[in-house]
């Protein structure tokens, strides 16, 4: 297996790194959907949640599909399913530390 380098593993995590993101991926997670659905369901505005999007396929944790006139979207595959479930799994343990970070603010 080849080694990946620093820029390529900061360029992956950056598309965890804003919560719009994170509603998207828990959007479709389990269902392909289109960009109007993913609108709807984490009340965002299409315009943004269109570049994050374009971010997320950039980052290569999304693909989507063209069938008529809707792009659908969904995860690249079984293993960024498993990341999502396995942060929250490190969540759990974790989320009383993270409350007390002065370092980051949401």
């Amino acid at each position: 297996m080849s080694k990946i380098d620093l820029d390529t593993k900061v360029k992956f995590i950056h598309g965890f790194s804003h919560k719009t993101r994170i509603q998207i991926l828990d959007s479709i997670k389990d269902n392909e959907k289109t960009v109007s659905q993913i609108v709807d369901e984490i009340e965002g505005n299409q315009s943004s949640v269109s570049q994050h999007l374009a971010c997320l396929r950039g980052c290569g944790l999304i693909v989507s599909r063209q069938e008529g006139k809707f792009v659908y979207y969904q995860l690249r595959n079984e293993k960024v399913r498993q990341l999502l479930a396995m942060f929250d799994d490190v969540l759990i343990d974790i989320h009383m530390d993270i409350g007390t970070c002065k370092n980051h603010i949401i």
